[in-house]
């Protein structure tokens, strides 16, 4: 190809694109997102630079002050930090290595438990296997800690039973057909196809069965146990196939309730159960490096704006969150949907977009450990739907993207028909880009993404929905999400969308409509008792 050309595949899709759209802007924005893109960078800096992003961390802190200054030489105004309290102290794995040195000598994948402490050095034990009863009553559950009581002193313990992995031979959908998209988007469809399946959902426990001890506390609980009872370490099962792993966090955030903690894969998890189970002692050697951060406590949200013209008091929104978990470098979650909305503000900037209404960035931190740093943006600054602040009268609505790397195929909102048919009727020209419908949602349970931290309080949240591509199955939360698992041609697509949608509903001369005082549905109780 000669220098300076373009493929014969572009230009036949330029030409497609003009042909398509009659909207000068809308074909500007499609025409800047296809040629311009500056979204490998982005991801460069956030995942291979700056990643993983933990909230509290020096590298999350880092990939905030990146964004900002990127924001700012973009021509954004208004890019700043803005702080929320996150309570807990930050924390940082910096070193790790386990290995088995006896009966046999290896190295072992694993990952270290956010807010866990580190070992003194190297430390090398006896591992002991410990299986916990499955929903134990409480009486069951003391039963168990005291037998186990004696066996965990100066010893390694693996929490749980081996979780079998038989092989699947079932292939993994990575793009939706555009019959179940629909379906999805259906208004008139009474239960709709789940757009993205997290995994099988908790039993619900039995009213009429005896009462148990819920997961969260028998975790607490078991922690405690082998911080009082001196266990020099923990090793969970990683219960995953292919090598991989998930590692959360020390839920109390409170280092003397917990033992260095770690995550093997499954593979590693089950050799050392089996021989374990063969009446062979094991024998392990762990030296973990964690440090912690007391200005943590203090987090932070990325915001910046484009301003608005004659309505520039009233806000659209559009974000996604920047914190990660920290066995990877936190690329589809949720690095990929922090930079298509800086993309989207980019080609807005870059295309001379003069919307309105003003146009504000937000990247979250705190996501991961429950929505936090949304939930204290919106009660600081919109308050609820019964009881706005002066800005959550003029808001408008907020687009959030938090489900990997695949395409926009549709938009869900908080809010009436009458504002998903608005949405539905603009996206129509996307068909082309896969995308196809818009979906009212009268759900104000928090949970999943940022977007229901403002459904939670009344206001219009919009969740962008994705193909799966391989979120659900191997990069959501796990080792294995990194710069490597983006699809930057979707991401694109994504970002044209969400560039133009936006900046149709800053333009509108009427806001997107909301729910009247007498049928917006009610408050969550959880969420009125914490008010």
């Amino acid at each position: 190809m000669l220098p300076g050309s373009k493929p014969l595949l572009a230009i036949a899709a330029t030409a497609a694109l003009l042909a398509q759209s009659s909207d000068d802007a809308t074909w500007r924005i499609r025409r800047e997102a296809l040629d311009q893109s500056s979204l490998k960078r982005t991801m460069h800096f956030l995942t291979d630079v700056h990643g993983p992003r933990l909230t509290g961390s020096p590298r999350f802190n880092g990939a905030a002050d990146w964004v900002v200054t990127q924001l700012k030489a973009w021509g954004l105004e208004n890019a700043h930090l803005e702080p929320w309290e996150f309570g807990h102290p930050g924390w940082d794995n910096e070193r790790t290595s386990v290995h088995i040195v006896s009966p046999v000598r290896d190295a072992l994948v694993c990952e270290v438990i956010a807010w866990t402490p580190g070992t003194k050095g190297r430390t090398r034990a006896q591992v002991v296997q410990i299986v916990p009863p499955q929903n134990p009553t409480e009486e069951k559950l003391t039963e168990f800690l005291d037998n186990a009581r004696s066996k965990v002193s100066g010893k390694i313990a693996l929490v749980g039973a081996s979780t079998p992995l038989p092989v699947s031979f079932a292939p993994l959908t990575k793009r939706r057909e555009d019959s179940d998209v629909v379906a999805m988007y259906d208004p008139t469809n009474p239960n709709p196809p789940t757009f993205f399946n997290r995994g099988p959902a908790t039993p619900a426990r039995d009213p009429k069965g005896p009462k148990t001890v819920s997961a969260r506390d028998v975790e607490r609980r078991i922690n405690e146990f082998l911080a009082v009872n001196g266990a020099v370490g923990r090793v969970n099962d990683g219960g995953r196939d292919h090598g991989q792993i998930r590692a959360f966090n020390n839920r109390t955030f409170d280092i003397a309730k917990a033992v260095p903690s770690i995550v093997l894969r499954a593979e590693d998890y089950g050799r050392i159960s089996r021989i374990l189970a063969d009446g062979t002692p094991v024998e392990l050697e762990m030296e973990i490096e964690n440090k912690w951060y007391p200005e943590g406590k203090t987090a932070h949200n990325v915001i910046a704006e484009i301003a608005g013209s004659d309505k520039k008091d009233e806000v659209v929104m559009l974000g996604g969150h920047l914190d990660s978990w920290h066995s990877a470098t936190g690329a589809t979650d949720n690095a990929i949907g922090s930079a298509v909305m800086m993309e989207a503000l980019r080609i807005l900037k870059a295309t001379g977009a003069k919307p309105r209404r003003t146009v504000r960035l937000a990247l979250w931190s705190g996501e991961e450990q429950g929505l936090l740093g949304s939930k204290a943006y919106v009660k600081e600054h919109f308050g609820t739907f019964e009881n706005p602040k002066p800005e959550g009268r003029g808001f408008v609505a907020y687009f959030n993207i938090d489900s990997g790397t695949g395409r926009a195929r549709g938009m869900s909102a908080f809010g009436p028909e009458s504002a998903a048919k608005v949405l539905r009727g603009f996206l129509a020209q996307f068909a082309d880009l896969g995308v196809l419908g818009a979906r009212a949602s009268r759900s104000r349970q928090a949970g999943g993404s940022d977007h229901s931290s403002f459904a939670e309080a009344g206001f219009a949240g919009i969740s962008v929905g994705q193909d799966p591509i391989e979120y659900g199955s191997h990069t959501w939360h796990t080792n294995l999400d990194t710069y490597e698992r983006i699809v930057f041609e979707d991401a694109q697509k994504s970002a044209t969308v969400i560039a133009a949608t936006v900046l149709h509903l800053a333009n509108r001369e009427e806001r997107l409509p909301r729910f009247a005082k007498d049928e917006i549905p009610a408050v969550p109780k959880a969420a009125a008792a914490s008010e």
